[in-house]
């Protein structure tokens, strides 16, 4: 078997850049999440070190790397207590949708783009990035805060909504009918209601047969299995990250800490390769022209994701700079703008510049914002997890610490 020689070398030089980069952020107490994003855009076409030898492994990575965030996020949580969250936080996916669709449909509007591009506008300033807010609350020690849940509960909402989004977006794209727009978007929330019911009551199932004593056996198994689970949820326009979140929900116990243990090195460097190809798709000669316009758009809706993670952070119960960590963390856009922009096709050159010039500015400044609305990862206090309260579940699944939910005087409310 030939390997090439270009590919290894640029490859090896990323990962080594990367790393660097990565040491710099820590140095300072940063999630290197813009860095990578800035990295990719130096690496891309267009940029000043193209690296073309290695450009198919790092879009191939990119799609594992969220798969493996959104895995390793649902081993936090069990399905039980989850759903709970999920009920709770209805009407803040609402509030979510209503105050982020409506700039992105009221400024394709005024930027005279047809109905498809005013819908894909919509989706664009909707959808939150679930790979980088999941790489964000594990680098800033964040999955224990009172807040986490809402964050969570709003990201996955979100990308449920997509279910039913995008094949509408792909068929009014498409110059499809209403019928066929229809008949797609009950296939997809089908498909969704199927898998989250089959997750609740027999996940724990799942996990037995998953479980194994070896490390490499446990990685090979749960790997696959959940590799296999993002495919089908990808086949009915359902995002693969959320098959792989409910095989993360459906692992309980000693399974989910074995589990996460031995995916955190891969989804590391996975995730690192997914921030990468978010900037190398991203060219630089096309930001320029539409940079006020973005900037302007940026603005308007980093205010309105946090008014929303503001609401649900209260629906939670947390404190006032709670609710200001769950909004600035809603902040960042990234992978589904940039495949609801594939879905337009190459017909929409202005469309696509303007949302690549909104992502890379909401990606970069989205997780920095973040960071400086709580305290240094150094210094965060390790709490509990505080869970919405489930009476079945009988505390945490891991270790024998008890979860607190919002109505428990315990729990800290900031």
């Amino acid at each position: 078997m030939r390997i090439s020689v270009a590919l290894l070398l640029e490859l090896g030089i990323i990962l080594v850049f990367l790393s660097l980069l990565g040491a710099l952020a820590r140095r300072f107490a940063l999630s290197p999440v813009p860095l990578y994003l800035l990295a990719g855009l130096a690496l891309g076409e267009g940029g000043i070190a193209p690296v073309p030898a290695a450009g198919s492994f790092v879009e191939t990575g990119a799609g594992i790397g969220v798969v493996l965030l959104l895995l390793v996020l649902g081993l936090e949580f069990t399905v039980p207590e989850f759903t709970v969250s999920l009920r709770r936080h209805l009407p803040s996916a609402w509030v979510d949708l209503v105050l982020n669709a409506t700039p992105g449909a009221v400024a394709g509007w005024l930027f005279g783009l047809d109905a498809g591009g005013i819908l894909a506008l919509a989706g664009v300033t909707y959808i939150s990035s679930s790979g980088i807010i999941a790489r964000l609350l594990g680098d800033l020690r964040r999955m224990s805060n009172r807040e986490t849940p809402a964050v969570l509960s709003v990201l996955v909402l979100e990308d449920f909504a997509m279910a039913a989004y995008l094949p509408l977006l792909a068929v009014v794209a498409a110059g499809g009918t209403w019928r066929q727009a229809l008949l797609g978007v009950l296939l997809a929330l089908g498909a969704v209601a199927a898998a989250l019911t089959m997750s609740y009551w027999w996940g724990h199932r799942l996990g037995r047969l998953l479980s194994h004593p070896d490390a490499e056996q446990l990685l090979l198994r749960v790997l696959g299995v959940t590799l296999v689970v993002a495919a089908l949820a990808e086949a009915v326009h359902v995002s693969a990250a959320v098959g792989a979140f409910l095989v993360g929900l459906s692992l309980t116990g000693e399974a989910a800490d074995r589990a996460r243990k031995v995916l955190s090195p891969l989804r590391d460097l996975f995730a690192a390769v997914f921030f990468l190809a978010i900037g190398l798709s991203i060219p630089p000669d096309s930001l320029l022209p539409v940079l006020p316009v973005a900037l302007l758009l940026a603005v308007v809706t980093a205010v309105t994701k946090v008014a929303s993670g503001w609401y649900a952070a209260r629906r939670e119960g947390a404190g006032r700079r709670g609710r200001l960590r769950a909004g600035t963390a809603l902040i960042a856009r990234g992978e589904f703008s940039i495949v609801i922009i594939g879905l337009m096709g190459t017909g929409h050159d202005r469309l696509g510049a303007l949302v690549a010039a909104y992502v890379l500015l909401l990606a970069v400044t989205g997780p920095v914002i973040t960071r400086f609305t709580g305290p240094r990862p150094s210094d965060a206090r390790r709490s509990p997890r505080h869970s919405p309260p489930v009476p079945s579940s009988g505390g945490r699944r891991r270790g024998g610490n008890t979860a607190v939910g919002p109505s428990c005087p315990e729990g800290p409310v900031v």
